[in-house]
């Protein structure tokens, strides 16, 4: 017997925050976005992984790149709208790169440098950076996905 429904999907939370440390190693950023898309699968978001995916990437290279230490990828609901997925990268450097302050400049997508993040502040349905200069050290970085989705806006 064959069921059909004729509900909506509601998307389904991921249920809570799932964190990996990372050495800082050059095959990191990679082994973070396939546990990534993982998770997403596991919990029934597999709608989510690309951009989440996409935006894991620009943040976890812009902490392989611009720290000597390691860092870490952290996956879990967003705070305003759990429907969304928050993917955020914590590394060392207490210094939120100049593009991803808020009421800052973006970068020029055409410049040399600093492209990940501009990727990211365009793409994302909202960002932001935390920085930690006291006893925790370091900053996060973060964006969230899965409201609206990105694909298909004019």
């Amino acid at each position: 017997m064959t069921t059909v429904s004729l509900l909506p999907s509601i998307p389904v939370p991921v249920p809570g925050t799932y964190t990996l440390q990372l050495p800082h190693d050059p095959r990191a950023p990679g082994i973070a976005r396939a546990t990534l898309r993982l998770i997403l699968e596991a919990h029934g978001r597999a709608e989510l992984a690309d951009d989440a995916e996409l935006l894991a990437s620009e943040l976890l290279t812009n902490a392989h790149l611009h720290t000597a230490g390691p860092y870490a990828l952290r996956l879990g609901p967003a705070p305003v709208d759990p429907r969304r997925v928050r993917v955020a990268v914590w590394d060392g450097e207490p210094e939120v790169p100049p593009g991803f302050r808020r009421g800052g400049p973006a970068a020029d997508a055409c410049a040399e440098g600093g492209r990940g993040l501009f990727l990211v502040r365009a793409y994302a349905e909202d960002w932001g950076a935390y920085a930690f200069p006291d006893r925790r050290g370091g900053k996060l970085l973060w964006a969230e996905c899965g409201g609206r989705g990105w694909r298909g806006r004019g």
